[in-house]
């Protein structure tokens, strides 16, 4: 039954339940994150360690495809089924869907597939609110709301950034509007959920802090530069049309793969394989992994981005087709820290031309093409702020709003819905 998200109930009787419901979500969601932190950052140093790792990936897609095919039940519909609950309170998300999503993300970076992190984060999310509403017999509307923050927990806690957690959240389940009616549970979810992470001894990445000097959005005062809002409404308009070829190609081949390979294993297995042709092709293993860091500095990464050293203009390409073919085929994983690798990648690419500062095209970038996928503009927008700083928030917002409507409606989910039919 599809429904409006319930109106808030004031008093503290709620209240009281409200905080019954989050300490275990918030527990759960922060201190899973900080195990998958940690547990990302062992693999990867595994896996450069020992080469040999990346002849296990086409191994690992069948064992992950066939433990889905046992076990998987709806959690095979990944951040879907969490969107899914979201929209209809008589859908449900596996309970299982965490362990699931976690083990078999870290097998993903292990042997070297391209992959993300958000998509494990939210699906665990939302599994252990499941769990809770079921602990706690949750009634069905208030159980939406509750996966909302579940969602909200898990990405504020694995990219250290709670207001755009509590946004992505409010935002991604209906584009073109934003759920207000969830903001205090997701708003406290999020923060408590990022506490928790890092109350374990995680850190996140240092970012860059842009300045106004970096990019002169205004000039001579309170005046904007009208010659740089020009270049980054254009370049958000390249960032979008990025971002559409990318969930393009992305279902594409994920539809091309299925009718070639009916068999989810033997899908998983050729798609590993040809990870390992494409980085046998290049010569280099530089786009295998989040891409995040690297103990070979010839290797291109998303911080390196930020600097003019930087000498690999068609990085975020390269790393497009990987991301691909790794998702494609079935492994387990995000969209999202690859999106940032590409985004970064591309404005570093065109600040020359550009004749603008790198700094600001990276991050600009970064945040546009994700925006542009995710359909999350303003949570994208409010990212940027929490990553780099205040200053450029206008150009955080205009990039970020521009590039989603030139992405249009091809976006990573398949079950977000559009405002006007969800009014419907």
């Amino acid at each position: 039954m599809n429904s409006p998200l319930p109106e808030p109930k004031p008093g503290w009787r709620m209240a009281v339940r409200w905080m019954l419901w989050l300490a275990p979500l918030v527990l759960l969601a922060g201190s899973a994150s900080a195990f998958f932190l940690w547990s990302l950052d062992a693999v990867t140093r595994a896996r450069f360690d020992h080469p040999w790792l990346l002849w296990c990936l086409p191994l690992a897609g069948w064992a992950t495809a066939a433990i889905y095919q046992r076990w998987g039940g709806r959690g095979k519909g990944g951040n879907n089924t969490v969107l899914e609950a979201i929209h209809d309170e008589d859908e449900t998300i596996p309970r299982r869907m965490a362990p699931l999503i976690l083990f078999s993300t870290i097998a993903t970076h292990l042997c070297g597939g391209s992959a993300g992190r958000e998509g494990t984060a939210v699906q665990m999310g939302g599994s252990f609110s499941a769990w809770v509403a079921r602990w706690f017999r949750v009634a069905p509307d208030r159980r939406r709301v509750l996966h909302m923050a579940g969602m909200a927990a898990g990405f504020g806690a694995v990219f250290g950034t709670p207001w755009a957690g509590a946004l992505f959240a409010m935002e991604v389940p209906v584009a073109g509007r934003i759920q207000w009616r969830g903001w205090l549970p997701c708003g406290i979810a999020a923060w408590a959920g990022d506490w928790v992470c890092r109350a374990w001894g995680i850190t996140h990445g240092p970012w860059p802090e842009l300045t106004m000097a970096v990019g002169p959005w205004h000039k001579g005062g309170i005046l904007p530069d009208l010659w740089m809002v020009a270049k980054i409404a254009f370049a958000a308009a390249i960032f979008g049309s990025m971002a559409r070829i990318f969930t393009r190609a992305l279902h594409g081949a994920g539809r091309g793969f299925a009718r070639m390979l009916p068999a989810p294993g033997t899908r998983a297995f050729v798609g590993g394989l040809l990870v390992i042709a494409l980085t046998s092709l290049l010569g280099t293993r530089a786009y295998l992994g989040l891409g995040t860091w690297s103990p070979d500095p010839s290797h291109p990464v998303i911080a390196g981005f930020f600097n003019d050293e930087s000498t690999h203009p068609w990085a975020w390409f390269w790393k497009a087709i990987f991301t691909v073919v790794t998702l494609a085929a079935g492994f387990k994983g995000g969209e999202v820290t690859p999106l940032f690798f590409i985004g970064a990648g591309l404005g570093h690419a065109l600040a020359g031309p550009f004749g603008v500062p790198v700094e600001l095209f990276a991050a600009c970038g970064l945040l546009a093409v994700f925006a542009a996928a995710a359909r999350a503009p303003w949570a994208c927008a409010v990212l940027g702020v929490e990553l780099f700083g205040l200053p450029q928030a206008p150009a955080f917002v205009l990039v970020a709003v521009l590039a989603a409507r030139v992405a249009g409606r091809t976006g990573l989910y398949s079950a977000q819905r559009e405002a006007i039919a969800a009014k419907t």
